[in-house]
């Protein structure tokens, strides 16, 4: 999310991939000590872990690539990742589809310049900053109400160059162009410090 303060790519659409995590390494499954993967896959596959390697040490890593390059070159290190992965440092698959949930669907976004014209089944994804004084945010979340906007998403992360001071990406049903959506986002054009509108695009069907 950080890096739209930065550059000047447009949310133009939105894609939902099944995600499979599968158990990769070298070592044999009674040999594993340490399992490596970014945070979110290991927790997307955390009873299975409990369950089958209760022993192994579970280590957090920013990628499930980085974990399995690991993998491959640590006896005792399985690395949780794509069979990607595996092909692509030679890794044996010890199990597969480890998730605990076997509906697990990731949710990805198309970066481009094209903007895409609504379709009725929309949602709009901005970036803005507020005012750092009391009921701000409050004000802000207001707005959405009152133009009866649907709010699908909200993060909050801090400031690269600030102490204190946060961003805030929201997601919300319709498109920029609709009324109601034009009308709150000039609304709180008025009240933020700084507003970027990411992007309309539509809703991606899960399959």
């Amino acid at each position: 999310l950080g890096m739209f303060l930065h550059c000047e790519a447009k949310i133009c659409g939105e894609v939902l991939l099944p995600i499979h995590h599968n158990l990769l390494s070298r070592t044999p499954r009674a040999e594993i000590t340490e399992v490596h993967s970014k945070p979110q896959a290991l927790s997307q596959c955390r009873d299975w872990l409990s369950k089958h390697l209760p022993s192994a040490s579970l280590v957090e890593i920013n990628s499930t690539a980085a974990a399995a390059q690991l993998a491959a070159e640590k006896h005792g290190v399985a690395a949780v990742a794509s069979i990607e992965a595996g092909r692509e440092y030679d890794l044996n698959v010890i199990d597969a589809n480890i998730e605990d949930n076997p509906n697990n669907v990731t949710r990805f976004a198309v970066l481009g310049t094209h903007q895409p014209e609504p379709t009725g089944h929309d949602k709009t994804s901005i970036l803005f900053q507020l005012h750092h004084r009391p009921g701000t945010l409050a004000e802000a979340m207001s707005i959405f109400q009152s133009h009866s906007l649907n709010l699908t998403w909200i993060e909050s992360f801090p400031t690269p160059d600030s102490v204190n001071e946060y961003i805030f990406f929201i997601e919300l049903a319709g498109h920029q162009q609709d009324a109601p959506v034009t009308a709150a986002l000039k609304d709180l054009g008025k009240t933020a410090q700084h507003l970027t509108i990411l992007g309309s695009y539509p809703k991606a069907q899960s399959s």
